[in-house]
């Protein structure tokens, strides 16, 4: 095949466009704005991260755009704005790390967009921005801005003094991880190309597979727990890792109560899910026919899953094993599957809902609120209780034995306060649209927290591609703000940041 040809190939023109057009956009934006170039308070820094992140969503999305295009069988206004918005939806659900997928049958995809795909993920997990300033020379003043906008959790702590050195070692730390994962997955009979792009997926907590069925089309205990010990390590504060990895302090595990907290949530659902999972079993077929489905199941594809369920907590190892998967999947919001959790008793997917709020560690490339600001939440409501009953009581938030600044408590109430809002809000947004209330509920509680799959409608075996383009633009604004941790979009974008 000659070189022009190769070139219009739908499989590599998206990519000569989009490079091509983000050098251009970016050889303009330096050339025009070289001498208003101010950049040095915190409004500035967060606006460079979310119109960053927008941008790079733009153009990453150009490939994709380009080959679905040409697989379209009839062009029109009406297909094209479409395949715009699924193109945009699936990228910057890569980016945000959520694995939210509008793709219906992921295999018949190219193996390079495959592993496009699978590398947004990862360049988002610790950060595009991070990553910038971990290769460019300084920002200026706003490059912590910067920093502190993008980095997941309330703190954003250096391990060195120059900001530059901390981004490349949280860097260097990850791309260690991630080679260590490809390694082991490759061993376990995975191809070279399907262990980079899950060590991707896993590492970054994003969740796109390459399979339709994700993990569980592998059907391998070896790939499942290796998978389930990276998700653990991802959901953890990478300054941890960096801490055990280099200076062999294993202490600082037992010392980080964020970590313990971590650890016993995860534990604690694992054992009480498994108790009840052997005792109840799944829902009965007729609670799982009403189960709401875009594409209802014929009688052949019930009884199929049926038997396929029932056979996954048919013991107490494999019960364990599907229940460690989908617990720390979601926990760390990474979103891959193994087993249909929405076949599960009520109580265990109402488990898993809660569960998605909740988060990784500060500092991990994990979703949700974060163990950090959940434990404050948890303190300072208790603290309430007890000075309800005892007025005179001076009872400081502390976590481990360090009192906590009463401004950190405060943004972190006020985090949780506007998370809340958003999430009602976004929820009542998505029931105009969407005839399943629990679905509706999900779409928004899947996509601010950066999980992927939710109940019913967009279960562990669903997709977005039926949920109407409107809904699409209203769940990339979620994913957006749960990956930038709401402060960061709403300042970049309310008009009282931008008044003189």
């Amino acid at each position: 095949m000659s070189l022009p040809s190769t070139l219009l190939d739908p499989r590599v023109l998206g990519f000569v466009i989009a490079v091509i057009s983000a050098f251009v956009c970016g050889t303009l934006v330096v050339i025009t704005g070289r001498k208003e170039r101010k950049s040095e308070g915190i409004k500035e820094g967060f606006a460079i991260v979310t119109i960053g992140w927008l941008l790079f969503t733009l153009f990453g999305c150009i490939p994709l755009f380009v080959f679905l295009i040409s697989e379209a069988p009839v062009v029109n206004i009406e297909t094209v704005l479409r395949l715009i918005t699924d193109s945009y939806f699936e990228i910057m659900s890569g980016f945000t790390t959520t694995g939210a997928t509008i793709l219906t049958d992921i295999e018949i995809l190219p193996r390079g967009l495959l592993f496009w795909r699978s590398l947004t993920h990862w360049l988002g997990g610790m950060g595009i921005v991070t990553l910038a300033l971990a290769i460019f020379p300084a920002f200026g003043v706003a490059a912590y801005q910067m920093f502190r906008g993008e980095v997941p959790g309330p703190t954003s702590e250096r391990l060195s003094p120059r900001l530059r050195w901390t981004a490349t070692i949280l860097w260097g730390v990850y791309a260690l991880l991630t080679l260590a994962e490809t390694l082991l997955l490759w061993l376990g009979g995975m191809s070279i190309f399907e262990s980079f792009c899950h060590s991707f997926g896993t590492m970054a907590t994003g969740g796109f597979s390459t399979r339709n069925t994700s993990i569980s089309a592998y059907n391998s205990a070896y790939i499942d727990w290796v998978i389930i010990i990276f998700m653990f390590f991802a959901g953890m504060n990478f300054i941890l890792h960096y801490r055990i990895i280099f200076s062999q302090d294993f202490n600082v595990l037992s010392k980080n109560r964020e970590f313990i907290f971590y650890v016993t949530v995860i534990m604690s659902v694992i054992i009480i899910g498994t108790v009840l999972l052997r005792i109840w079993g799944i829902n009965s077929p007729e609670h799982i026919e009403r189960s709401y489905r875009p594409d209802p199941l014929s009688q052949i594809e019930l009884v199929d899953k049926i038997e396929t369920e029932e056979n996954k907590v048919a013991t107490i190892g494999k019960t364990i094993r599907y229940m460690a998967f989908q617990v720390i999947s979601i926990t760390t919001t990474t979103g891959y599957t193994t087993a249909d959790f929405d076949v599960w008793p009520n109580f265990l997917r109402f488990a898993l809902v809660i569960l998605m709020f909740f988060g990784g560690c500060a500092g991990s490339t994990g979703g949700g609120m974060k163990m950090i600001r959940i434990l404050v939440v948890l303190k300072t409501a208790w603290k309430e209780v007890r000075t309800m009953i005892q007025p005179r009581l001076i009872m400081p938030i502390k976590i481990g034995n360090e009192a906590i600044d009463y401004k950190i408590v405060s943004n972190i109430l006020g985090f949780f306060t506007l998370f809340m809002l958003l999430f009602v809000l976004f929820s009542a947004i998505m029931a105009f649209m969407i005839p399943d209330f629990t679905t509706a509920v999900t779409t928004v509680v899947a996509t601010m927290c950066n999980i992927g799959p939710g109940l019913s409608g967009i279960g562990a075996m669903e997709n977005y591609a039926w949920i109407p383009m409107i809904g699409k633009w209203v769940l990339i604004l979620c994913m957006l703000l749960g990956r930038l941790e709401v402060y960061t979009v709403l300042i970049a974008l309310a008009p009282i940041s931008w008044k003189k």
